[in-house]
């Protein structure tokens, strides 16, 4: 069994900053991948970022790639998603799930999902 729990989210101004943790515990995965995934008011739920818990691979979607970093501290059990220069279109609830395959990016790749974290984007 694997618990994945994220924190961070919250109303953040257009052109500002928010950084997500996903804190994991119970089975370790250290050969799989995490990933980001958000799904946003009546839209589907949409790959954003994934990375490699063994060499520290990254992947992203082409509508966060240069804005969005995801990093891991193996010694915490913890992937972050460091999201720079937000638009109103990432107004989402963020969700980490784990683990998958590697770096992938399709949502039924992987095993367990977090409850997630609201991210608000408004002036």
């Amino acid at each position: 069994q694997v618990q994945l729990v994220e924190s961070g989210g919250g109303l953040v101004q257009p052109g500002g900053s928010l950084r997500l943790s996903c804190a994991a515990s119970g089975r370790t995965f250290t050969r799989y991948a995490l990933g980001w995934f958000r799904r946003a008011p009546g839209k589907d739920r949409d790959f954003v970022a994934a990375i490699s818990w063994s060499d520290g691979g990254t992947y992203y979607a082409d509508s966060v790639r240069g804005r969005f970093t995801i990093s891991r501290d193996n010694a915490k059990n913890t992937v972050y998603l460091q999201m720079n220069s937000l638009k109103p279109e990432d107004t989402a609830v963020y969700y980490c799930a784990g683990p998958g395959r590697y770096l992938s990016s399709r949502p039924d790749e992987y095993d367990y999902w977090g409850q997630g974290t609201q991210v608000t984007v408004s002036s």
